[in-house]
């Protein structure tokens, strides 16, 4: 069943990305969960940017929304789990949770969590996953149909949880560990925030927690100044994001 079920995922998914025409100067965002639990994703847009799909929504397992990203937009989007919401859409996330509601509208998810960033350039775009605000849940978010330039992968693959430090746990309900700070909301240091003395590229270096994150997801950001392996950059793509992509059927 599970195979039967994978390739009819995968029909799918050729039926969409070769139907998807993208928008004019804009870009289409396919969000798919393949997580076994429920994912609700939060979106949050840069300043002066338009809020998109009311900033949250409901997505389960082997589902996918398709996001219209306007023409210019830039922001960033993330995944809740653990989520409990009435009939108003007011309650909370174990993880990445926006001021408990559905809708984020605006709001930014609460760390842990990890985060898929992107900016639509009129030559090109701009996309990375980024650990700087810690860890919940994998994504990937992979650049697709018409796309040219380098349009490398990025993401986040690996499962964090499982290999956070004691130091940076976030444990759940139950026990089990459902997110990995990072180092600087951990222990709130300008070495690990690169803030104060530490502000700039060459002042802030790698250190052994952002390493661990590193070596784990090569290419997502580690810390704030991880730039040169953790920034890809395409033009004329959409873009798929994966949570879980790591989950096999």
């Amino acid at each position: 069943m599970a195979a039967i079920l994978n390739l009819l995922f995968s029909l799918l998914f050729c039926l969409i990305f070769t139907s998807l025409p993208g928008e004019v100067n804009g870009a289409k965002m396919v969000l798919v969960n393949k997580c076994r639990y429920t994912v609700w994703p939060g979106i949050q847009p840069s300043a002066g940017k338009e809020i998109l799909a009311r900033g949250g929504f409901q997505l389960l397992p082997n589902k996918f929304y398709v996001l219209n990203l306007p023409a210019g937009w830039s922001g960033r989007l993330w995944g809740r789990h653990g989520c409990h919401f009435d009939a108003s859409g007011h309650g909370t996330c174990a993880t990445g949770d926006c001021g408990g509601t559905l809708y984020c509208a605006g709001a930014g998810g609460a760390p842990p969590a990890t985060l898929a960033e992107i900016t639509l350039g009129q030559e090109q775009d701009f996309y990375d996953v980024s650990l700087v605000d810690g860890y919940n849940l994998a994504i990937s978010m992979v650049p697709f149909k018409g796309a040219s330039g380098q349009c490398a992968p990025a993401g986040c693959i690996s499962d964090l949880n499982t290999m956070c430090p004691t130091g940076l746990q976030v444990r759940g309900a139950r026990g089990g560990v459902v997110a990995c700070k990072s180092a600087c909301s951990a222990f709130n240091s300008p070495r690990y925030c690169c803030t104060g003395t530490f502000g700039t590229p060459q002042a802030c270096k790698p250190t052994v927690y952002s390493k661990i994150f590193k070596t784990a997801c090569p290419r997502a950001y580690s810390y704030a100044y991880d730039d040169p392996t953790s920034i890809a950059t395409c033009t004329r793509a959409n873009y798929l994001v994966t949570f879980c992509p790591h989950h096999r059927r």
